[in-house]
């Protein structure tokens, strides 16, 4: 099986002067969820190359298991160095596509048109698609086959408004993850605040928080088992 992984390229926090990125935990808890499944994983980005890291998930006290991992793993290091264009990709070369999250997404994934037609074709073709904390947030102007907001009617979550505040970048986001998915008809649910709350609806999978990445992953995981298995033991025609 093969999994995408799209990060960000962008790198600025508004008009702040400071960085911003894709929030190491989320790219690292689930791409290890993945490797360790025996998943072939390709990442990719708006432009390509080295996505920048948000450096407040690169602290010490932001370390995980999982990123500690990546730290000693040159091979993934490497690969995180040199992702696709996400112009180049093409949505039916995988089984899955997760979007890990950060800040970053807000400005660049969220009006990306390549990323809204990935979202679109991906979830119309009934593959697996998972976005954690601020990656729901792309979302906003996917649309399904009706014209509709995607998430219309859907069971969604993503990073809360009162997380927002706790980030104290309630005033700095173009927009609040939260605001944008009940705006959009989403039948948005939230856990407390920073512990894991992962909500699936078909096969839309939604994580809350960096807390939700590992089991948002073994979420998107468990469909694509479920999807190859039924393909694998099909009758043939």
């Amino acid at each position: 099986m093969k999994i995408l992984m799209v990060l960000t390229s962008h790198d600025q926090l508004g008009d702040t002067g400071k960085p911003t990125g894709f929030w190491l935990e989320e790219f690292a808890a689930p791409y290890y969820v993945f490797i360790d499944a025996g998943a072939e994983v390709a990442l990719a980005s708006p432009a390509g190359g080295q996505p920048p890291v948000d450096p407040a998930s690169d602290s010490e006290d932001a370390q995980t298991e999982a990123t500690r991992r990546f730290k000693q793993d040159g091979d993934a290091q490497a690969a995180l160095a040199d992702t696709a264009k996400l112009a180049d990709v093409a949505e039916d070369d995988f089984d899955g596509v997760f979007y890990p999250g950060g800040h970053g997404p807000l400005w660049d994934l969220a009006e990306d048109s390549d990323s809204i037609a990935l979202i679109e074709t991906t979830h119309a073709a009934g593959l697996p698609l998972a976005l954690v904390c601020h990656a729901p947030g792309v979302l906003r102007k996917t649309k399904d086959a009706d014209g509709a907001p995607l998430v219309k009617g859907k069971s969604v979550t993503g990073f809360t408004n009162s997380e927002e505040q706790g980030a104290g970048l309630t005033d700095v986001v173009p927009f609040l993850v939260e605001d944008s998915l009940k705006d959009n008809g989403g039948r948005y649910s939230k856990g407390e605040d920073w512990a894991s709350h992962v909500v699936t609806e078909n096969n839309l999978i939604t994580g809350q928080n960096p807390a939700s990445s590992a089991d948002a992953a073994q979420a998107l995981l468990e469909q694509i088992r479920q999807r190859v298995g039924s393909r694998d033991t099909a009758p043939a025609r």
